[in-house]
């Protein structure tokens, strides 16, 4: 699993980087899957990946609320500690967990990116989504 960010990315180079990368399912973690970059609305975008041959998926439970972005600026400061606390409770209710277990199952078939908007993922919930699939994924392992 790996994680994309579509700053600064043209349409076609986030479909060559997920190519070079074979991914098969691109993931959308915005909550709603609309943007004023040409290409990144949700229909634009999974017409463009399904020519690709890459499928795309929405999934809202998985994403970040508008008044809770502005703490992932700056990740080290008490807005960013306050904005990525939230964000992991989120996680943890039966609507994010959900999105997580089926990140964690879709993984056992597919090479699967995590979109959002952010370039660096630092400054992105993205960041928590993967290392809760990760985390997931290790819990099933682990005896």
């Amino acid at each position: 699993m790996i994680g994309i960010g579509y700053e600064g990315l043209q349409l076609s180079e986030l479909i060559e980087r997920l190519r070079d990368e074979g991914v098969s399912v691109l993931v959308d973690i915005r909550l709603n899957a609309i943007s004023r970059k040409a290409g990144y609305s949700k229909r634009a975008l999974s017409a463009a990946l399904e020519a690709a041959g890459i499928r795309y998926l929405h999934d809202p439970r998985l994403g970040n609320p508008k008044e809770n972005r502005a703490g992932y600026a700056e990740a080290h400061s008490p807005d960013g500690t306050a904005a990525r606390e939230h964000f992991r409770g989120l996680l943890a209710s039966e609507p994010g967990a959900q999105g997580i277990r089926g990140l964690a199952s879709l993984l056992e078939q597919e090479t699967v990116a995590v979109l959002c908007y952010e370039a660096d993922e630092a400054h992105c919930h993205r960041e928590q989504v993967i290392a809760a699939v990760r985390e997931s994924r290790h819990s099933l392992v682990t005896v």
